[in-house]
């Protein structure tokens, strides 16, 4: 394995609100459901805050909207 890449980890599922507590009412990770370390709120740790990183920059996680409007007199490629 190279030590650049990051070992995937199961596609987190959506998340209701409140589903970042646990049965006792401690925050919990939204990645793996431990429980939280302030260094890293709302992760872990470190390399669940880097795979949610990663999601985002690889397109996994998109925010729903629609199409850019383009600026009048451009044209598509």
């Amino acid at each position: 394995m190279d030590a650049g890449r990051v070992k995937p980890m199961a596609k987190a599922a959506p998340q209701p609100a409140g589903a970042d507590r646990d049965a006792t009412g401690e925050k919990v990770c939204v990645q793996c459901g431990r429980p939280r370390d302030p260094r890293y709120d709302p992760f872990c740790s470190r390399r669940c805050a880097d795979v949610d990183l990663y999601r985002w920059l690889t397109g996994s996680y998109v925010i729903p909207g629609g199409e850019k409007a383009r600026p009048e007199g451009e044209e598509e490629a």
